[in-house]
């Protein structure tokens, strides 16, 4: 059987052109290890996994032998957050109330990434109807742990993604993000996480929180993977308006901008509204201390601090709570859904307690009337507080922790939780990254998190990329290696 502990995309096609794997082979690699790992250590990352992924397995490695040539992904085994529409696969949202929802047909993201030769390999447990950036607790399928320390938490909302991608039980993941949930995990679990540009990626067949917010993406444990993936899903999709923004606005390939010099005569602002925060962790302080130092030996010019005029005032009650009428328009596009309505599902009891008080303000909330991310003028005037503040620094992109906190252990809702990114990217639309930044006691994982302009994709992988190979952070954890 093939070592997939660490593997890449690269690494795999390589051993796929040599004869040294299959497909078929890879994937009863991951299946061994999840069911070697996933319920034995009470990881608990998957809900289903896919019963068509051998057979999807052989038809790939037969068009090899056929023709010689790999697309893309070929046979690349992805763990799929619970909340993307799959074929002929369960998608629940993490809600025992949706068990047994089978969509039509596939997301945006999905279909292409099957197109792109990608195997679906499961889905993987998230935070119920993606409520929670804390923890990934679902009625359907309980709790997810954390692969570097199983008595605590990975966050949420992609939690099993995370807990999957980080113990080596598939290759790469999706997650989506509405306000912390693809990043959030990834810093928790010492992965690679990208919440693109709003426009830049498809939110079609995504179960929404609150659509105006999501961005669905990839969760990988490198910065290649990740432009590898983001190459393969980004750009318009006619079912999905706002990706005309990023008509004429991406590159050939992402994977052209992975320059290990690529912090060289760079600007990184350190935005240090988080950091100022009394409740941040020491360890987790030095941590991100020595970030900026490696971004600087790296070749960066440091601007510290990095200010953003009146960021508390902008960014209060900011959200929009479009939950009821976006959960509505989605269920209206499948076939036969346990529920059609939002009462429907409250009505039915079959969510976990924590989330009974949400859903049921989620209920009474009044009809939204807030506009989408590029003209709701709130937004709009965040949004130019941030670019104006790196403009005004000469900053191509700013920094700072992806979470102030390590991660909580289990059952604690009360410890500062030191969640970063619910302001920035998901308010602004602006891209977001995290990368390992290294750990704190115990071998807990932090995540660094860089912010571009709009459509700045290449701009921040080639810093995290270049920060990735000079710092090599990622470690697997040592209970699933």
């Amino acid at each position: 059987m093939p070592d997939v502990v660490e593997l890449t995309i690269a690494r795999f096609h390589s051993d796929l052109r040599e004869g040294a794997v299959t497909c078929r082979g890879l994937v009863e690699a991951y299946f061994r290890r999840v069911e070697e790992y996933d319920q034995p250590t009470g990881l608990n990352a998957f809900v289903v996994l896919n019963p068509n992924a051998l057979n999807r397995a052989d038809v790939l490695d037969e068009e090899f032998r056929r023709t010689g040539t790999l697309r893309p992904l070929h046979g690349v085994p992805v763990a799929v957050k619970d909340n993307y529409d799959t074929a002929g696969l369960q998608t629940a949202a993490g809600s025992l109330a949706m068990k047994g929802s089978t969509p039509p047909d596939d997301a945006t993201q999905v279909r292409r990434l099957r197109e792109a030769g990608a195997v679906v390999l499961g889905k993987t447990n998230m935070a119920e109807w993606a409520f929670s950036p804390y923890q990934t607790v679902s009625s359907i399928a309980g709790t997810t742990r954390n692969p570097y320390d199983l008595e605590r938490v990975p966050a949420g909302s992609s939690g099993g993604t995370a807990a999957a991608v980080a113990a080596n039980l598939a290759l790469v993941g999706l997650g989506t993000d509405t306000g912390n949930s693809i990043r959030g995990p990834s810093s928790h679990c010492c992965l690679v996480g990208v919440r693109s540009t709003m426009g830049l990626t498809s939110r079609d067949g995504i179960v929404p929180l609150y659509l105006r917010n999501d961005v669905g993406g990839p969760m990988c444990r490198t910065v290649e993977d990740a432009a590898r993936i983001l190459d393969v899903i980004a750009g318009y999709d006619p079912v999905d308006l706002v990706t005309k923004q990023s008509v004429d606005k991406t590159p050939d390939s992402y994977t052209e901008h992975l320059d290990p010099d690529g912090l060289e005569g760079r600007r990184i602002g350190v935005f240090r509204h988080y950091t100022d925060q009394p409740t941040i962790d020491p360890e987790l302080l030095k941590v991100f201390e020595q970030a900026i130092d490696d971004l600087d030996s790296g070749g960066a010019e440091i601007v510290d601090p990095l200010v953003i005029p009146g960021f508390m005032k902008l960014t209060e009650n900011i959200w929009c709570r479009t939950f009821r009428r976006d959960l509505e328009r989605y269920l209206a596009t499948l076939r036969d859904p346990p529920h059609r309505s939002l009462k429907s599902i409250v009505d039915s009891g079959l969510h976990s307690e924590y989330i009974a008080d949400r859903l049921k303000e989620m209920l009474e909330a009044p009809e939204p009337t807030c506009g989408d991310i590029y003209t709701e003028p709130r937004n709009v005037r965040l949004r130019e507080a941030v670019v104006g503040a790196m403009d005004e620094a000469g900053a191509d992109a700013m920094v700072y922790p992806t979470w102030s906190n390590p991660p909580r252990l289990i059952g604690d809702m009360e410890s500062p939780h030191g969640d970063n990114s619910q302001k920035i990217p998901p308010h602004t639309g602006l891209p977001g990254f995290t990368v390992p930044m290294g750990f704190t006691r115990g071998g807990l994982p932090a995540g660094l998190q860089t912010v571009g302009r709009l459509f700045s994709e290449p701009t921040l992988f080639s810093v995290s990329y270049a920060y990735e190979q000079a710092t090599q952070h990622r470690k697997p954890p040592s209970l699933f290696s």
